[in-house]
């Protein structure tokens, strides 16, 4: 059972997606996984799950090699089962969420949200929150850099799930992106990377993540500051619906007089 474990994690299958495709609530797939012999499953799942992997008995599973190939293969039964069963789209009105998005687009979301629901559910590992936490700050972040989008397609190409020569960004740059990532995760696996050695590397990131938050800071007190300073000139005590045009052409005025001079 460790095998396929492990095997799941590599093809990125969550719990979620697994409970839809064999139709089972998500505690059962727990419960399932839990057993010690796949062969101890109800025999209508084990065939299911067995069709799904592309092999006809356990004994095969230690001979599975998740490549590129692989992954596709199986995603593409997968998504062909789940896509004939009710989906948490059908239970969405045209006024949620989900409105203005595409057929994937809305299948990409749904599966992003089954994933993010799954690991905040599962106690056993309180880092979770944190991780997902951290993953909300990078997709608030990225369009600052176009490099966040070269490490997603690192990451993406390094588990598997696309092939190494595919470039959906800049391929020149998301190119030598891939190859400086790779190297440094060549030195840091190797042992070579040191604390001490890289201390004053770290001192470095530490001074210029703290100059961008004093930039920041200064920023938004100055902002507040022409926003004051706009009420005032018109008048006002604070921005509402009525006057918020008003106050955001002053605020526009005020700052082009900082400029001019």
């Amino acid at each position: 059972m460790d095998r396929l474990n492990d095997i799941l994690h590599e093809l990125g299958i969550s719990k979620v997606k697994l409970a839809k495709f064999l139709g089972v609530s998500r505690q059962m797939i727990y419960n399932y996984l839990d057993l010690d012999d796949i062969n101890k499953w109800p025999k209508d799942k084990k065939v299911l799950l067995l069709n799904l992997l592309g092999i006809k008995s356990a004994d095969e599973l230690d001979s599975i090699k998740v490549d590129t190939d692989y992954i596709t293969a199986v995603e593409t039964r997968l998504n062909a089962m789940c896509n004939d069963a009710p989906t948490m789209l059908d239970a969405v009105d045209a006024g949620s969420i989900f409105s203005g998005l595409g057929k994937k687009e809305k299948e990409l979301m749904v599966s992003i949200i089954d994933l993010i629901k799954e690991k905040l559910e599962d106690d056993k590992d309180p880092k979770n929150y944190a991780a997902m936490k951290y993953l909300y700050h990078f997709i608030q972040s990225m369009d600052s850099s176009k490099e966040l989008k070269y490490i997603l397609g690192y990451v993406a190409k390094e588990t598997g799930f696309v092939k190494p020569l595919e470039f959906a960004f800049n391929e020149e740059e998301q190119f030598v992106f891939e190859s400086i990532m790779y190297s440094a995760f060549v030195l840091y696996n190797s042992g070579g990377a040191s604390k001490t050695k890289l201390a004053e590397c770290h001192k470095r990131f530490i001074n210029q993540i703290e100059q961008k938050m004093e930039d920041k800071l200064s920023r938004t007190l100055e902002l507040n500051n022409i926003k004051v300073q706009a009420l005032k000139e018109l008048g006002y005590t604070e921005i509402n619906e009525h006057n918020a045009s008003e106050v955001f052409e002053k605020i526009a005025e005020i700052q082009s007089r900082k400029v001019g001079n």
